[in-house]
């Protein structure tokens, strides 16, 4: 029991970490409590179809950046959806980049929505590798079992 105990410990200290680092918001936490008995890997299902939906957005992104002259509306709206979607999952850091690429897009400014696009690239690799780990912990862990009071 005491090593599962640690294994706890080890998974609320990395989630704790993803929150302090600014990767994940308080949307992370709304997903977590809609989590229960009935669906015990809710987060990590929702988590894991962003992850499958949201190449395709990248892709239309990419592609509409490639394009000249730059429909600024079309890759504005394309962003749009994709920080609607990060925003669904509490992707603080990815959010932020969207906000920077769509004030590019406002301005007309192809470079910074060039060099905002790898940065959004950037993060959403990095924090789907950071939950990749985190759920594969938390799967190894097992469920936190807690004592609770009959009503």
């Amino acid at each position: 029991m005491d090593q599962r105990n640690h294994m706890h410990r080890q998974v609320a200290n990395m989630r704790q970490s993803l929150f302090d680092q600014g990767y994940l918001d308080e949307q992370f936490i709304q997903l977590e409590e809609l989590q229960d008995d009935t669906n015990p890997n809710f987060v990590e299902e929702i988590v894991t179809l962003f992850y499958r939906d949201s190449g395709r957005m990248i892709a239309n992104l990419e592609q509409a950046l490639e394009r000249r002259p730059i429909d600024f509306i079309k890759l504005e709206n394309f962003m749009h959806q994709f920080k609607g979607s990060s925003s669904s999952i509490g992707a603080k850091k990815v959010k932020a980049e969207c906000t920077q690429f769509k004030e590019y897009c406002k301005a007309g400014n192809g470079d910074g929505c060039v060099r905002t696009m790898a940065q959004v690239k950037k993060e959403y690799a990095l924090l789907r590798k950071k939950l990749e780990v985190y759920f594969q912990m938390a799967r190894q862990a097992g469920p936190l079992v807690t004592a609770c009071r009959r009503k």
